[in-house]
Parts: structure tokens; sequence; C-alpha cells
């Protein structure tokens, strides 16, 4: 597994921790591809920018995911050859605002969106009740597995 991390941020955020995520979400998933995913931690005005250019909304939203596999024409080649997942962008500003709102730590929150990420950059969707149920679960119990709780 290989992050390429960048905190374009003055606010501190721990890769190892958004590596540990990403690690868990693939393991839980039983997936033994060598993995590639980038990270990028932004504020709150870069993730706007992305969030009107690539989905026209017009607001700052917590975390984008920029899958590069369609899964509904391809699946993972399952035969340990390195993937290209896609790219993650968090918003710093979103996570310390959440955390807040929940009650929780920014770790947490972090984790939390690292993990509802990699199961965007998998192939799970929150489309329907029947898909958030299933992506939501997985979510916390990723999260869970690794102590990140409520």
């Amino acid at each position: 597994m290989t992050v390429l991390f960048e905190n374009s941020t003055e606010k501190a955020v721990g890769q190892e921790l958004i590596e540990k995520v990403i690690k868990e979400s693939l393991s839980y998933e039983g997936i033994q591809d060598d993995c590639e995913v980038s990270v990028c931690i932004v504020h709150n005005d870069d993730i706007h920018a992305l969030n009107l250019k690539h989905r026209g909304i017009d607001r700052p939203t917590d975390v984008l995911s920029f899958p590069l596999i369609d899964y509904e024409k391809e699946s993972l080649p399952q035969d340990g050859s390195r993937v290209y997942l896609g790219d993650i962008v968090i918003s710093i500003d979103k996570a310390e605002e959440q955390a807040k709102e929940y009650g929780h730590s920014l770790e947490r929150e972090i984790g939390f969106l690292t993990a509802h990420s990699m199961l965007h950059l998998l192939g799970y969707d929150h489309m329907t009740k029947a898909e958030e149920k299933v992506m939501f679960k997985k979510q916390e119990d990723i999260l869970e597995a690794l102590g990140l709780k409520r």
C-alpha cells in the first residue's frame, strides 16, 4: 500500500492515522492488491472550488473522492498487481467543525472521512437507503477496529 500525502494547510494532520484507516479499509474488504491512494488536506475554499468544478455544488464539503475504477465496467484485479484507486481530498476546516458538532475528536472525524472516502474509492455509494446502510455499517466496523469510537 502506498499513500501519497499532501497537507496544503498549516494545521497538523496525522498522516499515520490516515494510512492506518486506508490499510484497515483495504483489509476489511479483503483486498490483496498493492494499492495506491493519494490524500490531500485542504481548507474550505479549496474544497469548495473542487466541489463546484466536479459536482456543480457551490459550497464546501467535508470530503471528496475521485475513484479511478469504474466498478460497473471493471473490478480490482485481485492478482497482487499495483492498483491506483484514486484521490481523497479532506477539508480540515469541515473536519474540525464536524468533530466539534458531533462531540468527538478530530482524529475520529479524520478517520471517519478517510474510511468513507476509501469505500467510495472501492465502489460503494450511498444513493439509496440500502446502499447507505451497507456503507455506513462498513465505515463503523473499520473505525471500531481501529478504536476510533464516538
